[in-house]
């Protein structure tokens, strides 16, 4: 599909003609069974996109790059400034670790549908177990490593995993976090127990193994490649639980079809970088920005990924990022505006960029939380690249707002995350769940039905996702954030400069600022 030209046109499209929009993405991504159709709304609001569509994931992510003869080209680069070691997978080697660990976990019994819960450092064996999962048609919950017994039982609980993937240890700069002892724990306090738990031992510290403990190094030592399994595009991926919530946690659902067509779509209109270019989240693969954007857009897309494990700030090395970008060539790095500001407090005048080759960096792009203009104009100053705001939750999967990089430029305008992106129909309501007038303080909704990749409902509680995110504006989808359409931008034509204000709060969430740019539909056509 085709990105360059026009954004407005091609927003417009995506929400007057949203079947033909993302009937054409489809095409982005391996087919074992074409969809019947782009979308099905016999059920709302459970809406459903490809329905009738079978695909892997898995083999979307590695074995289609290797059929297309890019066996070779890199796939993932691990560097662990905890460990000072790095390694780098072909997209032929990756596929043939995540093969072989698909045969372990099908000899622990898990097979199409089943759930495996990952407890993980950031290490490659993490995102070969995620990607093994998906290779079986199976459902995996990465829990963020270290994350403490009593929230993992909790977790444990809801997903009823058949196999619970660990490791020895974690590593936090200096301090060894041992994983088992804290595993063993919450299976002491969980009424679900799996059929088994496979564990990594790593040097730094040696798990005491149970009678229900695997090691992986012994299982892998004697598995054999394993094919992909079909699923339909409208089965499960994966489950991320929310983080922060009290009580029982929600399981944000992902399916097959949307999330490989929308990522894989992103990577390229959104972020700017394609095949063979390299990409670096530097998030970590329990949250949602590790899931999409360390490990499935890139795959997905043809890219390579480096997966990061440590701090890229603080102690002892405050100049991390600039090492990983010179070391590896990274094209576009995407990372949270803490990190560049405790950057900037610990070297104002960026002299730690000096020695270091940064000229394969294209792009910045900063999300989750609000980019302030002094971290945005330091940024800007230091790097010399445009610096990109961005705007999205966990239940999205990917942006709602954003400055696209893969189409013709859209001004950038300090402390706001852009444009809409396509197939979100961002809305301002009053508390009634009226559209307010332009630069008027609302609520953030987008209207139903949301675009493919994001949630269609909660693992098992279909009643919950309605009632949490889909009751306050009946037909909307409630974001819990608060903003404005910039009025003097709704009055001008998309040559003109474009300007952008702040606000938010809706007692939905945190309060948060946000700030983004009105969308398309509320403009004039374009030229």
């Amino acid at each position: 599909m085709d990105s360059s030209g026009s954004y407005p046109e091609a927003f417009a499209r995506s929400i007057e003609d949203p079947l033909g929009f993302w009937g054409e993405a489809a095409a982005l991504v391996d087919w074992a069974q074409q969809p019947t159709a782009v979308f099905d709304d016999s059920n709302p609001p459970f809406y459903r996109w490809f329905p009738g569509g079978r695909l892997n994931t898995c083999w979307n992510a590695l074995d289609r790059h290797v059929e297309a003869g890019n066996a070779e080209v890199t796939a993932l680069i691990y560097d662990s400034a905890v460990t000072d070691g790095s390694r780098s997978f072909t997209f032929r080697e990756l596929r043939d670790e995540v093969s072989l660990f698909a045969d372990v976990l099908h000899s622990l019994g898990v097979g199409r549908g089943d759930r495996v819960i990952i407890y993980m450092p950031m290490v490659p064996e993490a995102v070969i177990a995620m990607l093994a999962t998906a290779r079986l048609g199976a459902v995996h919950s990465v829990v963020f490593g270290g994350f403490a017994p009593h929230e993992l039982a909790i977790r444990i609980d809801d997903a009823t995993p058949r196999v619970v993937v660990s490791a020895s240890c974690g590593i936090e700069g200096q301090k060894v976090i041992e994983y088992k002892p804290l595993l063993d724990r919450a299976l002491e306090l969980s009424s679900h127990q799996p059929d088994a738990c496979v564990i990594l031992q790593r040097p730094q510290a040696a798990a005491v193994m149970t009678p229900s403990d695997h090691d992986w190094v012994s299982l892998m030592s004697t598995a054999s490649p394993r094919a992909c399994v079909m699923v339909e595009a409208t089965d499960p991926l994966y489950i991320l639980y929310t983080s922060g919530t009290t009580g029982k946690p929600k399981g944000i659902v992902r399916d097959n079809g949307g999330h490989a067509v929308a990522l894989t779509w992103s990577l390229h209109n959104i972020y700017g970088v394609g095949p063979g270019e390299v990409f670096w989240a530097a998030s970590d693969v329990g949250w949602v920005v590790g899931h999409s954007y360390i490990v499935y857009a890139p795959l997905l897309a043809g890219a390579t990924t480096v997966l990061y494990e440590g701090k890229p700030v603080g102690t002892p090395d405050a100049g991390a990022f600039w090492r990983v970008i010179s070391t590896h060539g990274v094209n576009a790095l995407f990372t949270a505006p803490t990190a560049i500001r405790a950057i900037k407090k610990e070297d104002p005048g960026a002299s730690l960029t000096e020695g270091y080759d940064l000229s394969s960096l294209r792009s910045l792009f900063l999300a989750g939380e609000r980019l302030d203009p002094d971290t945005y104009h330091w940024a800007s100053e230091h790097l010399g690249v445009p610096v990109i705001d961005n705007w999205w939750q966990t239940e999205t999967g990917w942006p709602i707002a954003a400055n696209p990089r893969g189409f013709d430029p859209v001004p950038i305008k300090p402390g706001t995350p852009g444009v809409a992106m396509p197939g979100y129909d961002v809305q301002i309501l009053d508390g009634s769940g009226q559209p307010v007038p332009a630069d008027t303080d609302g609520n953030i909704a987008i209207k139903l039905p949301m675009p493919p990749g994001t949630l269609p409902t909660l693992w098992n509680d279909d009643q919950r996702y309605v009632d949490s995110y889909l009751t306050v504006f009946p037909g909307f989808y409630a974001t819990g954030d608060g903003g404005k359409i910039d009025a003097m931008a709704t009055s001008q034509s998309w040559a003109a400069p474009m300007t952008s204000s702040t606000w938010l709060d809706t007692g939905c969430r945190p309060v948060r600022w946000k700030q983004w740019w009105p969308r398309i539909h509320s403009l004039p056509s374009a030229p």
